[in-house]
């Protein structure tokens, strides 16, 4: 199960590391120690927090959106057969289904709390998984 360091936590769901560090203290968010003793975040209980307090910040523009859109978020459920699955991720406050084959969820990794990013075009979302650590 991925594992993500409180800095990467507070990247990822847009607050400051102080944010994350009173979400701990006060229990709202489980930690547990690495190999190093460092306090880190089970990527699964993560992704269930960004869910449950995801909020659509008002849009301040006037302008269209382009039609092709990279969206960094965490696998929040994967549901797959023998031939598809459905996987859905929580990116800050949207939250994006995308359905493929089985075969792609098992090559990329694809399980609740892995870090990926969503690349929307058109009807059409892509799932990646970054090559490194963030």
């Amino acid at each position: 199960m991925p594992h993500f360091r409180i800095s990467e936590a507070a990247r990822l769901l847009g607050v400051s590391d102080d944010t994350v560090r009173r979400w701990v203290d006060a229990g709202t968010l489980p930690v547990q120690a690495d190999a190093s003793n460092r306090k880190v975040i089970d990527g699964a209980a993560l992704a269930g927090f960004a869910r449950e307090h995801a909020s659509t910040p008002p849009d301040p523009s006037v302008v269209q959106r382009s039609a092709r859109n990279r969206m960094v978020g965490l696998v929040t459920s994967v549901v797959a057969d023998t031939v598809m699955a459905q996987v859905e991720m929580q990116c800050g406050p949207h939250r994006v289904v995308s359905l493929m084959s089985s075969e792609a969820v098992r090559d990329l990794g694809l399980e609740p709390g892995a870090l990926a990013v969503a690349v929307i075009k058109s009807t059409n979302v892509v799932v990646e998984t970054p090559g490194g650590h963030l």
